[in-house]
């Protein structure tokens, strides 16, 4: 079961509860909903954490864990606000994904983006909002150790070797983990799931069917 991160896809734009805690309470009233017994929980980025707490608070609902480009949390209200600055940014409405496109430049990640807009009678719009996905982020800065410590459920993490994270900070959330296999994809980013699409389902497909 993928976990998706806030105000992606079709995802609630405007959460009343942006808290970690809100996320996994999400998570878990979808899984007791919809599968009823344990899943493989796989998550990116603020999605493989949110993934990593609900493996935590829920072992009963999670028999494996995936967490792509993940940590225990180390964003900084700076880094925060300075995405929020880059969303806003955005020159919209767009008047066709074109223009957005043209705009956005070339990339896997930029055609996502495309791809999800929203398109209303002035033009196209993000479905996302600045505001929340900054409010979101800062959910992220006090590092969850003590989550992560206590995930018992045998995990697959994976790295982009040019991803977001140091060497350093892959090093010691594997090594903190239990049951923990590494995988790290060559030339890939941080959205290696688009970026380096193939290597990331081979890499998924071992581990679930192992």
């Amino acid at each position: 079961m993928p976990v998706p991160a806030c105000g992606h896809g079709r995802s609630t734009p405007r959460p009343g509860d942006l808290s970690r805690e809100a996320f996994v309470g999400d998570v878990v009233h979808v899984i007791e909903s919809a599968a009823g017994g344990p899943v493989a929980l796989v998550g990116q980025s603020m999605g493989a954490h949110t993934a990593m707490l609900v493996a935590a608070k829920r072992p009963d609902l999670v028999s494996k864990l995936v967490l792509l480009e993940s940590s225990a949390g180390s964003s900084s209200a700076a880094e925060n606000m300075q995405l929020g600055e880059f969303f806003r940014s955005w020159p919209v409405p767009f008047p066709s994904r074109a223009a957005a496109k043209e705009f956005l430049g070339n990339g896997p990640l930029q055609d996502a983006w495309v791809a999800d807009l929203e398109e209303r009678e002035d033009g196209y719009w993000p479905r996302f909002s600045a505001d929340v996905m900054v409010g979101t982020m800062n959910g992220l800065m006090r590092p969850r150790w003590e989550e992560w410590d206590a995930v018992a459920a045998p995990t697959l993490v994976v790295y982009g070797e040019e991803g977001m994270f140091s060497a350093e900070e892959k090093t010691e959330f594997v090594a903190r983990g239990h049951s923990v296999r590494r995988v790290d994809i060559p030339r890939a980013s941080h959205d290696a799931h688009l970026d380096a699409s193939g290597a990331w389902i081979a890499a998924l497909k071992s581990f679930l069917n192992s």
